[in-house]
Order: structure tokens, then sequence, then C-alpha cells
């Protein structure tokens, strides 16, 4: 099902559509596949979604992709880790543009993960957040911004991000949907700045969105509906695992982790327990599962019957 033969040519602007152009960052690794994908949207006044990480050279690539005349009128963000935001201020300040997105990186958490984070009681990890990122203009789910030649509608899909929006092109069916749905790796959910519970409804709700969809790393993938269906099936295949575990007296994080990735490299241990903490979050959030104190790292967990 995942596509990993992706192979762009870093700095170099490639078409992909009609009005859309993208051009990848040289930020490729483990968390980023072939590096951040930012797109160019639209003709004459364009768009650009997710400028990428603090790289000179790829703002420099990122400019030298307009064509002659052509002038950058709005800078979106989907959401605001490392790899994703941090260019967006020097883009803003090279062309005049406003930067947009649903808000900083607090923006959209849950009480949950509020209090998870206020705590201190997650398990560390996940991209690294742009923690200075401030958008000049918040937009907000189901909200259009329009210019030029192109219309962008707002779609707001927390899990992966609690601000992380994904944003459709309607009258192309195309959506860019970030980190959110991707088709090379599924997504990470790392609490507490990634929430299971929110990322499951907001992928439900990407059904139907589009005909194509344009993920912030690797290639754009033409079945999103089947990459939606796929991710879900493996989402709530982990979450059966966890319950089986649990039922047969595993109860705390690493023990779970251990049993359920016991075919997965110990050195990937860390990430699978921040996977297994986001579904057992999800699953007391549910009614599922209990824990013995407030949500926490070292909590121990029991199945409800």
């Amino acid at each position: 099902m995942f596509n990993r033969d992706h192979a762009p040519a870093v700095g170099q602007v490639e078409g992909l559509a009609d009005g859309i152009r993208v051009v990848t960052a040289g930020n490729g690794g483990p968390m980023t596949f072939t590096g951040t994908r930012t797109y160019l949207v639209g003709a004459g006044d364009v768009a650009i979604i997710d400028p990428g990480p603090a790289d000179p050279a790829h703002l420099e690539a990122v400019l030298a992709a307009l064509a002659p005349g052509e002038r950058v009128s709005h800078v979106f963000v989907t959401h605001s880790h490392l790899d994703h935001a941090p260019l967006a201020r020097p883009l803003a300040e090279r062309t005049g543009a406003p930067v947009i997105a649903f808000g900083d990186s607090m923006a959209g958490r849950t009480p949950v993960m509020e209090a998870l984070a206020a705590s201190g009681a997650h398990l560390g990890g996940g991209e690294g957040i742009d923690g200075g990122f401030t958008p000049d203009a918040y937009i907000a789910d189901e909200e259009v911004v329009s210019a030029g030649d192109w219309s962008l509608r707002a779609i707001h899909t927390p899990g992966h991000l609690s601000n992380h929006l994904s944003f459709a092109w309607d009258d192309q069916r195309a959506v860019f949907s970030g980190d959110h749905v991707m088709g090379w790796a599924t997504t990470l959910v790392s609490p507490p700045d990634g929430d299971l519970t929110a990322f499951m409804t907001s992928l439900e709700a990407m059904r139907g969105q589009g005909d194509v969809f344009y993920p912030g790393h690797g290639a754009p993938i033409t079945a999103p509906d089947a990459m939606i269906d796929h991710q879900l099936a493996h989402r709530r295949g982990r979450e059966a695992q966890i319950l089986t575990a649990l039922a047969e007296g595993a109860s705390d994080i690493p023990s779970l982790t251990t049993r359920i990735y016991a075919d997965v490299d110990p050195v990937l241990h860390p990430a699978a327990a921040r996977n297994v903490f986001a579904h057992l979050i999800d699953l007391c959030e549910r009614g599922f599962v209990v824990a013995d104190r407030p949500l926490a790292a070292d909590a121990l967990f029991s199945k409800l019957c």
C-alpha cells in the first residue's frame, strides 16, 4: 500500500498538475522521508503551502520556482512542526505575504492533552515543535481563502498536531494533506502533541474530500480513500492487540510495547511506546481502559469488562 520509491530532485521545481508545483527540501531522514514538500498553488498570485524547515537554500529554491511576474500572495502552514513551519516567517518577510494557519503550536489542544502536557507525564519524542510560531492570520475549519485562480478550503485535521490543517482545492478535487495522510508511512501520533482520539475522528472526516492528496512528504496519493481505510485499519489492529495484551495481564507501557512489537528492532521501541501510550489514552477516553492514576507514562492500565 505504501509508496517508498519516491525519489524527487531536491531543490528543483516539479509540476504535478495544472496549477500545482512542488519543491522538495533537503531535509530527508527517518521522520521526513524524502524531505518536506513545499507546494506552489496557482499562477500569478501564488499560494505557498508548508514553506518548510529553516533552510536558506530551500527558501531560494522556492522563490526561484516562481515564473516571471508571479508573486507570493499567501503563505499557508499545515502545522507547526520544525520541518514545516520555520521558513514561513522568512518567506513572508521576503514577499510581503501573510502567514496563515489554525493557530500557534498549542492551538486546538484538548483538555486531556493540556493536562498531560502540564503534568510532564508524556514519553517525549515527537518531531519537534516550532515553539515561536505565530501566524499573521488565523483560519478556521471550513473557512475559504481565494486569490487569482485558486481557492483553498481549510479542514481542521488535529491528531498529528492539534493545530494541523489540510487544505482542499475543491475545483481540482485536490487536498494538501500535510502529515495527516501520507502515502509512505503511517502518521506519528505522540502525546501530548499528538492526540489519537482526534486523529481517528479527523481521519474519518477526510474520506471523500478529494481525488488526489498531496502530502507533506512523499508522492501524491491517487487513491486517498483507500489509504485512509488502510491507516484506520492499521490503528484498529493495534488497538485490538493492546486490548488483548491487557486482558492477558500486561499492564504497563514497557510490557505492552515489548509484547506487541516483539518483531520490531528494540531501537525503535521508544517510538513504539509513544504509539502504545497514544492508544491507551484514547482507550481511556472512550471507556474501554482505566488507569490506576491520572494519565501518566508510568501508570498501570487495565481493560474494563
